[in-house]
């Protein structure tokens, strides 16, 4: 009896350390904010412009699918990740566990590529939001393009490099007044909002543009950079509990996306016509930053450019945490370089690829239909499908209409990249 009591009595701790982990706490809402902040970049800001030009309907047929796509596709590679044997493998390691070495070199690469372009976008994306509202806003001269671009990523790559106490705190201070800015602009902008032509397109026209969507909207909601990062955090952070808390934050970040972003998404859409979209759209500028040009409303004005300053620049910090972790991987497995050396190294490479990318301004819808996009879609949706049908340990997950899902639009994604370049 007594031995009885002892052993509930020393098990007591263990039940209520058990129970204090399992509900939810600050060390989710801070990755929560991450991955939010990871999502909410050049894609959701260029979005509207994107689907806006395709009409009324093919934007209430990817609202219905941009919550399913989101978090089935993000639980996936979470599962993936968290499926090694090795406690602490990151991407690369779990590539090779379950695909072998040569693949897993290929599969490390491409997801590798899929982040990679994402940060010469932001550059992108960065410097023409501020040398915008430096024009338009404060009726300076524009700056020297070389000097500016320069300063921005220096300044975002300096943040990523004071570690991860510092990045979830910059999330923190920047999250919070994109979500709230985001939301009160949606808001703002409803009495601008103008009756969209309902009227039902033509079946074939309707599917093709649809269908040339889904790249661009795996793209704008997509946190793959960060979920390598993250399931690891949570292996460390909670043990066994790791997979049911890596899908309850992923299912809130996801929710937390689709309701302020779609809100966001329609009302800018509203506000513009389809001449006006295809205008911004050759200009190179986020929706926010087009709305700020053509409006004599200061607030629009000041906000516009500051929410797409933020976004951008909270996205850049998750997709730049990836890039890092894949390529000090990809070069530690490949060659003698010890992580600390690659990881400084691949910083400084990152620096000069970006900063030429954002001196050049090439055309950035352009660069995620024709890149990102397909390259994320294949890693996002297909590769961790694949394995469910491979490794033993997710075999349960097999044959489910989730897993059926994304492995469909993951494909129709990449089918819509080889008829986009052979058109």
């Amino acid at each position: 009896m007594t031995t009885s009591q002892g052993a509930t009595l020393s098990n007591a701790p263990t039940q209520d350390a058990h129970t204090s982990k399992s509900k939810w706490n600050l060390h989710d809402t801070q990755w929560t904010l991450s991955l939010f902040g990871t999502a909410v970049g050049a894609g959701i800001l260029f979005l509207p412009i994107n689907i806006g030009i395709g009409g009324f309907w093919p934007l209430i047929i990817m609202a219905c699918l941009a919550f399913p796509m989101t978090f089935l596709a993000h639980r996936g590679l979470a599962r993936f990740v968290l499926s090694s044997k090795n406690k602490e493998a990151d991407f690369t390691d779990v590539v090779e566990e379950h695909f072998g070495v040569n693949a897993g070199r290929l599969i490390s690469l491409l997801y590798f590529l899929s982040i990679f372009p994402i940060l010469l976008i932001y550059g992108v994306g960065l410097t023409n939001t501020v040398d915008s509202f430096m024009v338009n806003q404060l009726g300076m001269e524009s700056p020297s393009r070389v000097a500016l671009s320069g300063i921005l990523v220096a300044l975002m790559i300096g943040l990523m490099m004071g570690g991860e106490r510092l990045m979830l705190r910059a999330f923190a201070i920047l999250v919070y007044p994109l979500v709230g800015i985001l939301f009160f602009l949606s808001l703002y902008l409803i009495p601008s909002w103008q009756m969209p032509d309902t009227s039902l397109p033509e079946l074939g026209s309707f599917s093709k543009t649809l269908w040339l969507s889904i790249p661009i909207i795996v793209f704008s909601f997509s946190h793959a950079a960060a979920i390598s990062s993250f399931v690891n955090k949570q292996r460390s952070h909670y043990g066994e509990l790791a997979t049911s808390k890596s899908e309850a934050i992923l299912k809130r970040t996801s929710l937390l996306l689709i309701t302020f972003v779609l809100l966001f998404v329609f009302s800018c859409v509203l506000s513009l016509t389809g001449e006006q979209m295809a205008e911004a759209k050759a200009a190179n500028v986020s929706v926010l930053s087009y709305l700020a040009n053509i409006t004599e409303n200061s607030f629009i004005a000041t906000l516009g450019p500051l929410v797409a300053f933020i976004a951008i620049m909270s996205s850049f910090l998750g997709h730049f945490l990836g890039a890092r972790e894949s390529f000090t991987g990809l070069v530690t497995k490949h060659s003698s370089m010890s992580p600390k050396v690659a990881d400084k190294v691949g910083a400084v490479l990152m620096f000069f690829a970006i900063w030429f990318c954002a001196v050049k301004n090439p055309s950035i819808l352009d660069m995620m239909d024709q890149l990102s996009g397909p390259i994320i879609a294949m890693i996002l949706f297909i590769m961790p499908m694949i394995a469910v049908y491979k490794v033993p340990s997710l075999q349960k997950y097999r044959n489910r209409l989730s897993t059926l899902f994304v492995l469909a639009v993951g494909s129709l994604a990449v089918c819509a990249l080889l008829y986009s370049m052979l058109s």
